[in-house]
This record gives C-alpha cells, sequence and structure tokens, in this order.
C-alpha cells in the first residue's frame, strides 16, 4: 500500500506544479466545475485534470509538454488517431470553401451512402450534431411511428443527456454516483422503464405486461458506458423477437459501437438486425456528428415527409461531413480491422497477465477495439457486477499508468480504445507500465 500511496502523491504533486493545475483552476472562474463535461473533471480519481495541447498519431501531449500514449481517442471517435493525413487534408480543402451554409451539400449525400451501404438496418438516415441528439430525435420517431409512450432502456446504458433516459444511466453518471439528475420531471421518468442489462426474462415480464404501451426498446448492443460489457449469448436475438411479437420499435445505441467493433457495427457482429440505428462518434472522424437511421417505412415518418418533427442549423455541417467521409474510406481499406484486432487482443492478454502475475483480482471485457479492466473479483455482466467494482483501486492504477505515459479514461466505468496509429512499440510500452503498476498495488 505504500507504493500505492506514493504514486498517488506523486501524481498529485506533479498537477499541483503545473500548468494545467493553474489552468483548471482559470477554468473554474467562467465553466462550471472547470470542464464542459463531467467527467473530464478527473473527479473520479482524485485530481485535477490535464489540459491537452495537441495530439499526433496515438499520442496526445498536454500543456506541460508531458506525453501520453492515449487510449481514450477522444471517447472514441479517433480509430485512425489524431491527425490522420487523409481525414485532415479532407477537412482542409472543404475549409477553404466554407464552414456551413444552412442549406444541403452533395456531401451529405456521400457520408449518408457510405453509412446505408455499411450498416444492416439503415435504409435512410438522418444527420444530427450529437450522439444524444441522436437518440433523443430517434426516440421521438419511434413514438410518433408507434402512437405509443413508454420506453425501455436497461440498467447502466447511457444515451446521452436527454431528460427521459437518465435514470440508472451510465458514463459520468454512473463515474460521479448520480444515476438521475435534479430538473428531469418525474413525468418524464414516468414514461421511462428501466430493467437489467443481459437479463431477457425481465424484459419478456415487461413486454408481457406493458408490452401494447412501450414504443422502443433502446440499448447499447455492446454496453460501453459502465465499462466494456458484451451482451449474453442469445440476448440480442430473445430483444429482437419480443420487439417484432409487441410491435415495438427496436434501437440500437451504436453510437459508440458503430464502425468500431466492425464496420457494420455490433449488428453485423452478432448478426442481429434493429428496426432503428443511432450513431456518432466515428462517422465524423473527430468533429461533432451523429445520426439516426432505419427502415424507410419508419424515417419517412420525418418531417418533411412525415409529421415527427427534427431540425438543426448545423445538422450535416460540411466539415464534419468531410472528416466523416475520410474515415470511413480509410476504413473500407483492406486489413483494417484485422490489424485493430491484433493489436487490440494483445494488449488486452498483456492487462490479463500482468493482473494475475500481480495477484491482483481483475475481470477482463473486450470486443473488437474496445476494451476493459474491471477491478472486481468476479464476472461483471451488468450494472449491479459493475458497480461492485473498487473504484480506488482503479484510482491508483490510473495515476500510475499516467506517471509511466498512459493516458485511461478517468473513470473505472469507461472503454478504452485501441486505434490503427497504435503500433508495437507503444503497446509493449503500455503492457510493461500495466506490469508494473499491478505490482504496486498488492
Amino acid at each position: 500500500m505504500a507504493k500505492v500511496s506514493f504514486f498517488i502523491i506523486f501524481a498529485i504533486i506533479m498537477v499541483l506544479n503545473s500548468k494545467s493545475k493553474e489552468a483548471f483552476e482559470q477554468a473554474c472562474k467562467t465553466i462550471p466545475g472547470g470542464v464542459n463535461s463531467p467527467v473530464r473533471a478527473f473527479g473520479a480519481v482524485g485530481n485535477d485534470p490535464l489540459f491537452i495541447e495537441s495530439g499526433h498519431g496515438c499520442h496526445i501531449t498536454d500543456i506541460d509538454g508531458n506525453k501520453f500514449i492515449d487510449y481514450v481517442c477522444s471517447w472514441g471517435p479517433l480509430i485512425l488517431g489524431h491527425l490522420e493525413e487523409s481525414v485532415l487534408e479532407s477537412i482542409k480543402l472543404t475549409l477553404e470553401k466554407g464552414t456551413s451554409f444552412g442549406a444541403p451539400t452533395q456531401l451529405e449525400i456521400q457520408l449518408a451512402e457510405l453509412v446505408t451501404d455499411a450498416v444492416p438496418s439503415i435504409e435512410k438516415v438522418r444527420m444530427v450534431n450529437s450522439g444524444t441528439e441522436a437518440t433523443m430525435s430517434a426516440i421521438r420517431l419511434a413514438r410518433g411511428y408507434t402512437g405509443r409512450d413508454l420506453v425501455v432502456k436497461f440498467d447502466g446504458c447511457y444515451h446521452g443527456h436527454v431528460d427521459g433516459l437518465l435514470v440508472q444511466a451510465g458514463s459520468g453518471a454512473t463515474t460521479l454516483g448520480s444515476p438521475t439528475s435534479p430538473g428531469v420531471p418525474q413525468d418524464y421518468i414516468r414514461n421511462t422503464l428501466t430493467i437489467p442489462y443481459n437479463d431477457i426474462d425481465v424484459v419478456k415480464e415487461v413486454c408481457d405486461k406493458k408490452g401494447k404501451e412501450v414504443a422502443c426498446i433502446i440499448l447499447e448492443p455492446i454496453a460501453g458506458n459502465m465499462g466494456v460489457i458484451p451482451p449474453k449469448k442469445g440476448y440480442l436475438e430473445g430483444l429482437r423477437e419480443l420487439a417484432d411479437s409487441h410491435g415495438i420499435v427496436l434501437i440500437f445505441d451504436e453510437v459508440m459501437t458503430g464502425f468500431r467493433v466492425a464496420y457494420g457495427g455490433a449488428q453485423e457482429l452478432y448478426n442481429v438486425t434493429p428496426d432503428l440505428t443511432t450513431l456518432g462518434k466515428i462517422i465524423g472522424g473527430g468533429l461533432p456528428v451523429g445520426a439516426y437511421g432505419g427502415k424507410s417505412q419508419i424515417m419517412d415518418f420525418i418531417s418533411p415527409n412525415g409529421s415527427v418533427y427534427q431540425a438543426g442549423t448545423l445538422s450535416g455541417n460540411p466539415l464534419a461531413m468531410a472528416s466523416g467521409i475520410a474515415t470511413l474510406k480509410k476504413l473500407q481499406e483492406e486489413g483494417v480491422y484485422q490489424r485493430l484486432e491484433l493489436s487490440s487482443e494483445r494488449l488486452a492478454e498483456g492487462f490479463r497477465k500482468a493482473a494475475v502475475d500481480a495477484g491482483v483480482p481483475t475481470y477482463h471485457a473486450r470486443v473488437g477495439s474496445m476494451l476493459c479492466t474491471f477491478f472486481h473479483d468476479g464476472e461483471v455482466v451488468d450494472y449491479e457486477s459493475a458497480k461492485g467494482c473498487n473504484t480506488q483501486r482503479y484510482a491508483s492504477y490510473f495515476h500510475g499508468m499516467l506517471e509511466r505515459g498512459v493516458y485511461f479514461a478517468p473513470s473505472q466505468f469507461e472503454a478504452s480504445f485501441v486505434s490503427t496509429a497504435h503500433g508495437g512499440e507503444d503497446i509493449d510500452a503500455t503492457i510493461q507500465a500495466s506490469s508494473e503498476v499491478m505490482k504496486s498495488l498488492k
């Protein structure tokens, strides 16, 4: 334990004497909590955040000049790493023509065609500005299409900060210990049914009792906001069958998993097709973007074809479209996902071995280039088991890795991401650092 204390004290001293400390104090004067998204605050790991100056490849550099191997990757979208050449060039060329018009461009068509060609469930797609906006719009569409009000979601699945979905939510809500939020009317919550993830029997019970009132079932097909938790065998297939039998719209929130775990997302990987899909992250290549799409018969209920209203001045803005097009085209190149799989598998196995050798109880989960080390003595399959993790031990691990130049999410309940820019030397250095830190946690 003495070594653990040393790592934490060293990390705190390092930040206290840094430009990041000064920047954070300055930010707190004008920005609530000093950050524009809660999990960035480092509150769950007992420190102040680092302020980042730049990124290149799989590395980021803070304003003090400290360089880190980055496994946050802007929370997932940078599957090609920072400043990938073709993406950067595409943004530059588009920037020279204008940043926004509030009118259609051909770039929107190109990205829409790439998405519909790739994702099995999507025949038509509407571009928006964020994953939150995508899930909010998809739920409104499902309600308008079915004429029903109830929404079924799952404990620990995070679908953005939509009022009706901030009930037992994951991501920052779990990290900060507040799975619900003040300011959300009880009337909104009343229309949201929240049940355990990965338990098909509970879903069946709900559908048997309330099926005729349920507009949609929404979930992350691979949970990524309470750590990485894959679906149990047959779970997604069971949801598909229940949705069909009760006339419920099945929505896969693939904001994180879309183009990440496979080119066609989790639905391609597991061969289960939802009615609607929400996307974000990678289809913007690092720029703000979201999308929702699905069967034409449902999507045609959206204005101007139908009466379900949704709009956005910056939806489909040229810079985000250009960045997304360049990213998806790069992902189409031969061998990209095979290389990602090999790198991610080697990293995950290195983490597992480091923990076993050190005798530290952990549970490891990985799907494609999404992975997570849970500091938990037992299997993690849902929100309840995830909450049993030793978050203090994760904080010690986080600081030990940071000291050795490896940047993970400042929360036990987030995924780590591997990019095509993570080379063999970066993977080896990360495994070595993990081995050293795990031994210090004994």
